[in-house]
């Protein structure tokens, strides 16, 4: 009974304070695909993303029945920093659907004016916070004069919203609440932002500055991101990022425990009681964390971090492939110096020389058949050549000609022919991404590995039928120290059971160093002598590592790598199964560059296809 009394008083109370517009709410996702071409439109950063802002903590004057309801402590504003712009997951201000979503488009338009600009928490934030989002607004009003109606009926709709609020102010809260509304109304107008307690209702069509990040104790160690976390659960969950703080909680001593025998009860009864439990408590841990504002991490977490070194590390050298040579090292490219540093890469290359030679699996041979035929058709035929000085057979039609000719020549006569091959001049590489990310599971029986590797199987076997020059390798990476790169099959090479055993072997690990691998895949195919030469790229997502190559740093060395293999004449294409592909994939490989996956099942079957589309056939 108490429960339900509960239940029905906190129904009651979230009802009458809360303040959204549920019915015109709009949700980020479904404007993400709208708002990253306009960002870049209207100047942003091209590699930036676009994600979802995890609410944040202010001091609001509260009317007394929010204060009872413990609501609006937290509110999502938009901010952005050199990775990604972060805007508020769902908008439901106002009682208009077009007003919530026009929101969405002017704080992205906002983030592009000012995407250079960075605000600092330690230094006079409040005035530069304020004077910086009027400038930033007035000048897109002023650059951008087909935005200002949508604008003002925004501010307006708004303004009649804080009205409402000034009842509960103090005089100084008043007055800072008044050059708010007036810098929304002028932007440009208001000089300074008068001072006053706590903090004012958040302005949801300003940018603020990004949280702080407060990572203590003396660590070098990156933080998880909990939406890389979710999606390996398969949960679809906006991603959002959380303040953090480390602690140390190293024992000094052991201690010493002390217990008095005294409070040792002599008595005991059993009593029978039906507890229910949540057996699920570890299911979804991530929905616990975006209850949290500060996440704090321990600097001792022994059995979490013997099992990030069994994962993470190298493995044995008796455990590993054979690595050919002392590395090849390569340049990359940093994006803040715009240069290319040489030789700051180490690629080695590996042959997993103890593969068993292996047959095609079973449930891909009738699949396997099916491609063989229907590319048999592109291999070399032998054609005549008529009308020949030399040649296998006599051309009856040339010889013919030559006796019934009036005036016969004392030059020798073309009356043979003889035959040649067709050739395609067609060379392909293969490349496919084996980073750890690949672990994951698409189902009970499948991972992502399992339909990378029978996409491997089954495009080798395609085009030995063709006889095209084809060579696969895979690629990881642990830092700029070592890029793997995985010789499964060369040009050199042909298609048998110990490349095929190869293929089966290959095992997911470490992380995705894409840019060296391109670059040396680049330097392979150029070897060639063919007319069309095809980069061919696998990925399960963004380039990533445990060092700087993450966000726009990996992305910008990707973009360039990229630009070298155009440069030299090789035809670049990525086939990702990453659903927010096209967050940055145009921006790599171009608007016609790349193929987004949805039933990543249907991977082997989809990639000879494409290959065709690519190399001029339509199948």
């Amino acid at each position: 009974m108490e429960e339900f009394v509960g239940e029905i008083w906190h129904k009651m109370l979230t009802r009458q304070v809360n303040t959204d517009c549920v019915q015109a709410s709009v949700e980020l996702t479904t404007l993400s695909q709208q708002l990253a071409p306009w960002y870049r439109a209207m100047g942003g950063g091209a590699a930036k993303v676009i994600e979802g802002a995890q609410p944040r903590k202010f001091n609001i004057q509260r009317r007394w029945l929010q204060r009872i309801a413990g609501s609006h402590k937290r509110f999502s504003v938009s901010w952005q920093d050199e990775r990604s712009l972060r805007l508020p997951t769902t908008i439901a201000l106002f009682s208009q659907s077009e007003l919530n979503e026009f929101v969405y488009f002017w704080l992205t338009a906002l983030a592009a004016y000012h995407c250079q600009t960075t605000i600092d928490l330690q230094q006079s934030l409040v005035n530069q916070w304020f004077i910086h989002n009027q400038n930033a607004s007035s000048e897109l009003l002023n650059s951008k004069p087909g935005l200002r109606q949508q604008y003002q009926n925004v501010v307006q709709a708004l303004l009649s919203q804080r009205q409402t609020i000034t009842g509960n102010l103090n005089p100084a809260q008043l007055t800072r609440e008044k050059a708010i509304q007036q810098a929304l109304i002028s932007p440009g107008s208001v000089s300074n932002l008068p001072l006053a307690p706590g903090d004012p209702l958040p302005v949801l069509l300003w940018l603020y500055p990004a949280p702080l990040h407060l990572v203590a104790v003396n660590s070098d160690d990156r933080l998880d991101d909990f939406g890389k976390s979710a999606a390996k659960q398969g949960v679809s969950r906006q991603q959002s990022r959380k303040t953090a703080q480390r602690i140390d909680d190293a024992k000094k001593t052991d201690g010493l425990l002390i217990f008095q025998l005294e409070s040792l009860f002599s008595w005991a009864e059993q009593v029978e009681l039906d507890r229910c439990q949540d057996e699920s408590l570890d299911e979804d841990v991530a929905s616990v964390a975006d209850d949290l504002d500060i996440i704090t991490l321990s600097r001792q977490r022994r059995a979490g971090a013997a099992k990030i070194k069994f994962d993470l590390d190298l493995p044995a050298a008796e455990q590993d492939d054979l690595p050919l040579g002392n590395g090849i090292k390569l340049p990359e490219w940093h994006y803040k110096k715009n240069q290319l540093v040489n030789h700051y890469c180490l690629l080695q290359p590996f042959l997993a020389d103890d593969a068993e030679p292996a047959q095609l699996p079973q449930h891909l041979k009738q699949i396997a058949q099916t491609l063989r035929k229907q590319f048999s058709c592109l291999k070399p035929q032998r054609q005549w050549l008529q009308r020949q000085p030399f040649g296998e057979e006599l051309d009856i039609d040339a010889w013919l000609d030559c006796l019934t000719q009036q005036t016969r020549s004392q030059e020798p006569q073309n009356v043979f022919k003889t035959r040649i091959a067709n050739s395609r001049q067609m060379a392909c590489l293969l490349l496919a991404d084996l980073s750890m990310s690949t672990d994951s599971a698409l189902n009970a029986q499948q991972k992502v590995i399992d339909v990378i590797r029978d996409t491997l199987l089954l495009f080798a076997e395609a085009l030995t039928s063709s006889g095209d020059q084809f060579a696969i390798y895979g690629f990881s990476s642990v830092k700029n120290k070592q890029v793997r790169y995985h010789l499964l099959k060369n040009f050199a090479e042909k298609y048998t059971e110990h490349a095929r055993g190869r293929i089966c072997a290959i095992k997911p690990g470490f992380y995705t160093r894409i840019g060296a691998a391109i670059r040396q895949s680049t330097n392979i195919l150029k070897l060639q002598q063919t007319e069309q030469k095809l980069l061919l790229i696998i990925s399960d997502g963004k380039p990533n590592d445990i060092d700087q190559y993450e966000g726009i740093y990996g992305i910008e060395d990707t973009r360039q790598a990229i630009l070298e293999a155009k440069q030299a004449g090789l035809q670049p294409f990525c086939v990702t199964i990453d659903e927010k592909g096209n967050d940055y994939l145009p921006y790599l490989f171009g608007e016609k560059g790349y193929a987004i996956i949805d039933d990543v099942t249907r991977l082997p079957t989809l990639l000879p296809k494409l290959y065709l589309n690519l190399t001029g056939i339509h199948a």
